[in-house]
C-alpha cells in the first residue's frame, strides 16, 4: 500500500516545501543567461496601467512546478530590489514580489500614481533563485 503512495507523497512534499519557505540548493544558470525589460524603459512616464514585457536570453520559460533543466519563470520586484530578497528561500507572494508562474512574459499592472522601481528576477520551478541570480537592472518609472 505504501509503495503505491510514494509518488503522491513526493508531489505533496514538493508542493509543501515552497509554501513553508523551506530552502534547498540553488541551481546554476547557464552561462550568459540574462533577463531584461523589453518595456517599459528606464525613466519612462506612463499614463494608466503599466504593461511589462519581460525578455530572457539563454534559458527557457516553463510554468512553476514544471522541472526542466535551464528553465524557470519570471518574478517582478515592485519598489523592492534583489537586495531585499532571501535568495535561498522560496519567494513569497506580495504586492512587492509578483509571480508569473504560468510562464507569462507580459503582464499589465495597476500601480498607484508616483515613482516606482521595477526589477525582474528569473527563478526556478520552486520560486528559488539561481546562483548566481538571473536578475535585470533596476528601472524607475513614473505613473501618472
Amino acid at each position: 500500500m505504501l509503495k503505491g503512495m510514494l509518488p503522491a507523497i513526493a508531489v505533496l512534499g514538493l508542493a509543501i516545501t515552497p509554501a513553508l519557505g523551506l530552502t534547498s540548493d540553488r541551481p546554476a544558470p547557464p552561462e550568459g543567461a540574462k533577463v531584461y525589460f523589453i518595456s517599459p524603459s528606464d525613466g519612462e512616464t506612463i499614463e494608466g496601467s503599466v504593461t511589462v514585457r519581460m525578455g530572457l536570453r539563454g534559458m527557457g520559460v516553463a510554468p512553476a512546478g514544471v522541472e526542466v533543466d535551464n528553465t524557470g519563470h519570471h518574478h517582478l520586484l515592485v519598489n523592492a530590489t534583489i537586495d531585499d530578497i532571501d535568495l535561498d528561500a522560496s519567494l513569497p507572494f506580495s504586492d512587492e514580489t509578483r509571480h508569473f508562474g504560468g510562464g507569462q512574459t507580459e503582464a499589465s499592472l495597476d500601480l498607484p500614481a508616483g515613482t516606482h522601481t521595477l526589477q525582474l528576477l528569473f527563478m526556478d520551478y520552486r520560486h528559488i533563485s539561481f546562483d548566481p541570480p538571473v536578475a535585470s537592472d533596476v528601472i524607475t518609472i513614473t505613473v501618472e
